[in-house]
C-alpha cells in the first residue's frame, strides 16, 4: 500500500493506485456500552467540567531543530552577500526507523527561491549550500519529509535476497514508484520508473533480478531530482540579508588629503585638487575604497599641537576628529581643502579608477561646533556647569566632546540621519564610524534602519576595538564590517584560533575589515620586524580576509614610536601636515608598493580569496608557518606564510586533500602565484622561506595538472 504525499503546504494528494485506500480515513463510529453508574437514559446529566484548553505542539509532523546559522534566536538576520554560499545546518529526524530528508529553501526579496537537497553529515545532522542572487531581505526555511522511496528501498534490500515477503516487498515498491511517478513531468522523463514498476511485477523473474531494475542508478538519480516528499514540515523561517559584495569584499586605503600636496615651508595645507593626483597610484596598488578622516572644519578651542601637545603652534592643523568651527560642522568642508566643487571633482575622478570613498562619520565636536551652543543638551555637563570632554583614562581628549543621547535622542537621531544623506547625495556610499561602541546600539539599529531602507547599497564599518559582545551586536543592528583584533595577533595559534571564529559562528553577523595598521595603532610587530614584517602583515590580511586596509606610509615601512612600548606613530599625522616623497621611494625601490599591488591582484581575479566562510587551516609541524587554503569551486588558494620576519623558517606540511577539491594520495601542480614557480605537492610537502627572499608561498592548486 502506498503512502499518502503531502505538498509542501502539508496538503494530502491521493495515491495514484486505484486500490489504494484512504489512509486518513477512520473507522465507523460503534455503539458502547454504558459506564458502570452512567445516568439512564431521559434524566438529566450533571454538567460535565470544562476540559483544559490544550497546548498547541511546539513541533511539527517531523522535528527540525538547531538552525544554523541565526542570529538572535531569528529575530536578526543573516549576512550574506550577492554571490555568496551560504551553508545552512539543521538537526532533522523522526519516530520509527522510516527514512526522512530534508531540503533547505532560499527565498530573496524579490520572492524567488531555490531549493537544494540537503544531505546527511552526522547523527541526525543535515547540511547544504544555497547561494544568494538577490539583494534585500529573505529567509531560509529547512523542510524536513518523509521518504517512502528510501523506507522502501531500506526495507526491500534487506528482505528480498533473504527470501522474505519477496512479492508483498516487491509490489509494495511498484506502489510507491507509482505514486512517485505522479510527481514527474510526462513523457519519455517517466520511462525509467515504468520500466521499474513493470520489472517488480514481473513474477516470471527472480525477486532480486527485479529488485536490481529498482535501484537503478537511472532510477535513482531521476527519483533524487523529482524526490517523492511526504508529510513536508517546514523550519521557522531564518531571516536573510543580502546585500552588495563590497560589504565583505574590498581592499581599503587611509590617506589624509590634507598631506597629499601639503607644504612644509611655507606651511600649507593640501586640498582636494591636490590629493587627486595621489589616487593613480592608490588604484595602481589594486586599493578599490579610499578612505578618509574627517574632512569638516576643525575647531580652535583645545587644539592640539603636534604629538598631542596641549600648547599648538600657529600653523598645527589640529586633529580632524575634533569637528567643528564657525565655519561649520559635519556636513561642511574645511576651508583648506577646497570647495563642495572640489570635493565632487576627487569623488569623481576616484570613481574613474575604480575607486569608492569611504567617509568618516565621528559622532562628537569640538568645542567649537555650532551644535554647542546651538543644542547644548547635546551634551553631558559636570557639577561646575562645564561640558565633559571626551576620555578613556589615562588618554584625554580635551579638544572633543562626546555627544549626549538621553536629552533629545530623536532630535540627534534626525541630524545624523539628515548629514549622511547630504554626503550620499555627492556620491559617497561608505562611510567609516568611529567608536560606534561608545554610543546607544540602539541609536546605530533606528539610524542604519532607516538609511538601508532606501538605500540598501550604503555600506558601514564599525572602527570598535572593544569587547566581543559588543563588536557582534554592532554588526547585528547594522554595520556590515567591523574593525577586529587581528592588529594584534601575531603567533600561529591565535590567529588559527581568531579566524576560525570569524569565518565560522560569527560570519552570520560580523564581517571582518582586517587593517595592518591606522593612525592610532602602530603595532609592536611593525616597529620591530623591519620591511618583511610589513610584507608578512600585508599577505595575512589580504589572504585571510576578504577585507582589508592599510594606512598610508604602510608601503614606506615607517615604524618608529611616539615612545618605547607604546603603539603610537612618533610625528602622528593626526597632529600635523605629512607630505610624503612618493616619488623618491618609488625611484629608490624602497617601498612596498610593488608587493601591495601583487596581493590585490590575485584577490581580484581569484574568487576564493573574494569569501570568508571558505576559510580552513591545514597543519604545518613549525609554529612560525600557518597555513591555510580557500576554496570557491574551481579555484583553489593555498597559502604558506611565515610569522618570522627575522630568519628562515622550514617544515613539513600537513595538508588535507579533502579540503583542496583533491583524493587522498593525490599529487598537485603547486603553482605559486608570487614568484612564478611551480612545484609538485602531494599530502606532506616540505617548505622553506626566508623572510628576506618571500615570505609566503601564495599556491593555486591544480588538481590533475601534474
Amino acid at each position: 500500500m502506498p503512502p499518502r504525499r503531502r505538498t509542501s503546504t502539508g496538503e494530502p494528494q491521493k495515491s495514484t493506485s486505484p486500490s489504494a485506500p484512504d489512509r486518513t480515513s477512520t473507522p465507523a463510529a460503534r455503539p458502547r456500552p454504558a459506564a458502570k453508574g452512567a445516568q439512564a437514559p431521559g434524566k438529566a446529566a450533571a454538567p460535565a467540567a470544562p476540559a483544559a484548553p490544550l497546548r498547541p505542539a511546539s513541533v511539527g509532523r517531523y522535528p527540525v531543530e538547531d538552525l544554523d546559522p541565526v542570529v538572535a534566536l531569528g529575530t536578526r538576520p543573516v549576512k550574506a552577500v550577492v554571490g555568496e554560499r551560504l551553508t545552512v545546518r539543521a538537526t532533522v529526524f523522526r519516530e520509527g526507523h522510516d527514512a526522512v530528508a530534508a531540503t533547505l529553501v532560499l527565498t530573496g526579496a524579490d520572492g524567488s527561491s531555490a531549493a537544494v537537497p540537503m544531505r546527511h553529515v552526522g547523527v541526525d545532522r543535515w547540511e547544504a549550500e544555497v547561494t544568494a542572487t538577490t539583494e534585500g531581505l529573505g529567509h531560509y526555511v529547512v523542510e524536513a519529509w518523509g521518504d517512502p522511496v528510501e523506507t522502501w528501498r531500506h526495507r526491500a534490500e534487506v528482505k528480498v535476497p533473504a527470501g522474505l515477503d519477496v512479492e508483498l516487498e516487491l509490489e509494495e515498491g511498484a506502489r510507491v514508484l507509482e505514486t512517485a511517478m505522479a510527481g514527474l513531468p510526462r513523457g519519455k522523463v517517466r520511462d525509467p520508473l515504468k520500466a521499474a514498476v513493470h520489472a517488480l511485477r514481473d513474477a516470471e523473474r527472480p525477486g532480486p533480478a527485479r529488485l536490481a531494475v529498482a535501484l537503478d542508478p537511472t532510477v535513482t538519480a531521476l527519483l533524487e531530482a523529482y524526490p517523492l516528499r511526504e508529510h513536508v514540515t517546514p523550519s521557522t523561517q531564518v531571516p536573510v540579508l543580502v546585500e552588495r559584495e563590497r560589504a565583505l569584499f574590498g581592499s581599503w586605503y587611509e590617506f589624509f588629503p590634507r598631506s597629499e600636496g601639503a607644504t612644509l615651508d611655507p606651511v600649507r595645507s593640501g586640498t582636494f585638487r591636490t590629493a587627486a593626483e595621489r589616487l593613480p597610484a592608490v588604484a595602481a596598488m589594486g586599493f578599490d575604497v579610499l578612505y578618509l578622516p574627517p574632512i569638516h572644519p576643525v575647531g580652535f578651542t583645545n587644539r592640539k599641537g603636534r604629538n598631542n601637545t596641549l600648547d599648538p603652534g600657529p600653523d598645527d592643523p589640529g586633529v580632524p576628529w575634533g569637528i567643528g568651527s564657525a565655519a561649520g560642522g559635519h556636513d561642511a568642508i574645511h576651508p583648506d581643502l577646497g570647495t563642495i566643487d572640489d570635493f565632487r571633482y576627487f569623488v569623481g575622478r576616484a570613481a574613474e579608477l575604480g575607486i569608492e570613498i569611504a567617509l568618516d562619520f565621528a559622532l562628537q565636536c569640538s568645542p567649537d561646533h555650532p551644535w554647542v551652543t546651538e543644542h547644548p543638551n547635546w551634551f553631558a555637563h559636570r557639577a561646575d556647569g562645564t561640558i565633559a570632554y571626551a576620555e578613556n583614562p589615562p588618554k584625554k581628549y580635551q579638544d572633543i566632546y562626546p555627544v549626549y543621547f538621553d536629552d533629545d535622542f530623536d532630535g540627534i537621531l534626525a541630524e545624523c540621519d539628515r548629514i549622511l544623506r547630504h554626503w550620499m547625495a555627492e556620491g559617497v556610499r561608505i562611510f567609516r564610524v568611529d567608536n560606534p561602541h561608545t554610543k546607544p546600539v540602539h541609536f546605530w539599529e533606528r539610524l542604519f534602519g532607516s538609511i538601508n531602507a532606501t538605500d540598501p547599497d550604503v555600506i558601514f564599518l564599525a572602527e570598535a576595538f572593544t569587547k566581543p559582545a559588543m563588536m557582534k551586536l554592532l554588526g547585528e543592528v547594522g554595520f556590515q564590517q567591523s574593525y577586529t583584533y587581528f592588529t594584534w595577533r601575531n603567533d600561529k595559534w591565535e590567529i588559527e584560533e581568531y579566524f576560525r571564529e570569524l569565518s565560522g559562528p560569527l560570519a552570520a553577523s560580523m564581517r571582518p575589515n582586517a587593517f595592518v595598521n591606522t593612525p592610532d595603532i602602530l603595532p609592536t610587530f611593525l616597529q620591530y620586524g623591519g620591511p618583511p614584517a610589513f610584507a608578512i602583515r600585508a599577505t595575512l590580511a589580504a589572504t585571510l580576509s576578504p577585507t582589508w586596509g592599510v594606512y598610508a606610509g604602510f608601503e614606506l615601512y615607517e615604524h618608529v614610536p611616539v615612545a618605547p612600548g607604546r603603539e603610537e606613530y612618533l610625528d602622528s599625522e593626526k597632529y600635523e601636515y605629512k607630505p610624503r616623497d612618493w616619488a623618491a621611494a618609488d625611484a629608490s625601490g624602497v617601498t612596498l608598493a610593488p608587493y601591495l599591488g601583487q596581493l590585490n591582484a590575485l584577490r581580484s581575479s581569484h574568487p576564493s580569496l573574494r569569501r570568508l566562510r571558505n576559510l580552513h587551516f591545514h597543519h604545518c609541524d613549525n609554529d612560525k608557518l600557518v597555513v591555510y587554503s580557500k576554496r570557491e569551486g574551481d579555484d583553489v588558494v593555498l597559502v604558506v606564510c611565515t610569522l618570522d620576519p627575522y630568519g628562515v623558517r622550514e617544515g613539513v606540511l600537513s595538508l588535507d586533500l579533502p579540503a583542496l577539491g583533491l583524493g587522498w594520495g593525490d599529487q598537485f601542480a603547486a603553482r605559486d602565484l608570487i614568484s612564478g614557480a611551480t612545484y609538485v605537492w602531494g599530502q606532506h610537502p616540505y617548505v622553506r622561506l626566508d623572510p628576506h627572499v618571500q615570505v609566503a608561498h601564495v599556491i593555486h592548486v591544480r588538481a590533475g595538472a601534474v
